[in-house]
């Protein structure tokens, strides 16, 4: 029996599976549609496909350090039970070591990489979907790279915020304690203060901007009096880079000293000139929002009194 695109097509909305399964159930079943539809059941790849259109929130994010190399990756499930199981960490933390070794910044990439036991990451998605009944999304991914002299921080804090620094020397210090040490407490700095640049020569005229309109709306709503509101905005705007620029920041350990006279003092401990030159911060979720449900609607829905 022959099948046409349409086929293929209604194949795909009915059942939720990927173009390429669809096409192949139909060949396996001679183009019924009816058998195509159970032949995707039947290998589990329906039911792992509609659950990818589930919202993802949950999961961990995972920072993995290779010589000069180092990937941070934040792997997501529905749930919080889910995403603590062996099952699930053991992926992520697999995911995580084939994107530094692959030194991957595309998620597509990725997922057609194989782990070491032969299998496409995509296809463990899908087994892992089966089998925990949950969507798995590899949601974010950034892999970066040490050029020269210098090393990489890296920082997780229980799965929820994900940091990478990397430093720049003009000298060997990958093995120096000092360096090591302020690798860590700039990634703990990152995850606590949240900065947005390295410095105040990167902050574009548009963030300015927005700030502004913020910061004027915020004084507005405080009542402060129409005439006052420029030059305090302009106050602010003058401090704002010891907020969202990490050289700028009062290092969190020391308030009265800056993470930048925190860099020149260890550089000059480890006879070497320091430069923090790039960090990656993933909070877990964010920017998601989480499905809520309501249980009257649900029962209704169940019930068919919707």
């Amino acid at each position: 029996m022959a099948y046409t695109a349409t086929d293929v097509k209604n194949l795909r909305e009915q059942t939720g599976a990927g173009m390429m399964d669809c096409k192949k159930a139909l060949d396996e079943t001679t183009g019924d549609f009816q058998k195509a539809v159970d032949y995707l059941r039947a290998k589990g790849l329906a039911a792992a496909a509609k659950k990818q259109s589930r919202i993802a929130t949950e999961g961990t994010v995972l920072a993995v350090v290779k010589g000069k190399q180092a990937s941070l990756v934040e792997v997501n499930s529905e749930t919080d039970f889910a995403g603590k199981s062996p099952d699930f960490l053991n992926f992520a933390a697999t995911a995580a070591n084939v994107a530094v070794e692959g030194g991957y910044n595309d998620i597509e990439q990725l997922l057609a990489a194989k782990a070491a036991n032969g299998s496409a990451l995509k296809d463990m998605i899908s087994e892992l979907t089966i089998k925990i009944g949950e969507k798995i999304d590899v949601r974010r991914l950034e892999t970066v790279k040490l050029a020269g002299n210098g090393l990489i921080g890296s920082y997780v804090h229980s799965g929820k915020i994900g940091v990478l620094c990397v430093i720049e020397s003009d000298k060997d210090v990958a093995t120096n304690e000092a360096v090591k040490d302020l690798a860590k407490d700039l990634c703990m700095q990152i995850a606590a203060a949240n900065p947005t640049f390295l410095n105040a020569n990167e902050i574009d005229e548009a963030f300015k901007a927005r700030e502004a309109e913020v910061y004027a709306a915020q004084l507005k709503e405080q009542g402060k009096p129409e005439a006052m509101i420029p030059n305090i905005v302009k106050g602010k705007l003058n401090k704002l880079a010891s907020d969202v620029c990490l050289y700028e920041q009062s290092f969190v350990k020391d308030p009265d000293t800056t993470v930048a006279k925190l860099i020149e003092t260890v550089g000059k401990t480890a006879g070497a000139a320091l430069k923090v030159t790039k960090f990656v911060k993933f909070n877990l979720g964010e920017g998601l929002q989480k499905k809520e449900e309501n249980f009257a609607d649900e029962v209704a829905k169940m019930t068919g009194h919707n």
